[in-house]
């Protein structure tokens, strides 16, 4: 019923920056929660950023201060602008929607930090 798509990952060198995306589609009426997690290899998955239909925010503890999350409703957006870019950040990226009380995920989009 709901797709959610990312987009905007890659390779870049520490210090970088990237944007990622996620476009969610299909039958939607109102978006709740949106937020990004990610899981590097041998991890489990984890909270990156939050922003809940509220309005706040919130951030792992690893990323606050480099990362910032926002939203664009009128496009069924979510963003993860992502600066001074470590190697320990390399993960697949997910994004995460709660639409109508159910909870859906994308795929993922790799990111990866390294010189």
């Amino acid at each position: 019923q709901v797709q959610l798509v990312e987009s905007g990952g890659g390779l870049v060198q520490p210090g970088g920056s990237l944007r990622l995306s996620c476009a969610a589609s299909g039958r939607i009426f109102s978006i709740d929660d949106m937020g990004w997690y990610r899981q590097a290899p041998g991890n489990e998955r984890e909270m990156v950023a939050i922003f809940s239909s509220r309005g706040s925010t919130n951030y792992a503890d690893s990323v606050t201060g480099r990362f910032t999350i926002s939203r664009d409703n009128a496009k069924n957006t979510v963003y993860l602008q992502m600066s001074s870019l470590k190697p320990e950040d390399t993960a697949v990226y997910y994004c995460k929607a709660r639409v109508q009380g159910y909870y859906y995920w994308g795929q993922g989009t790799q990111v990866t930090v390294s010189s």
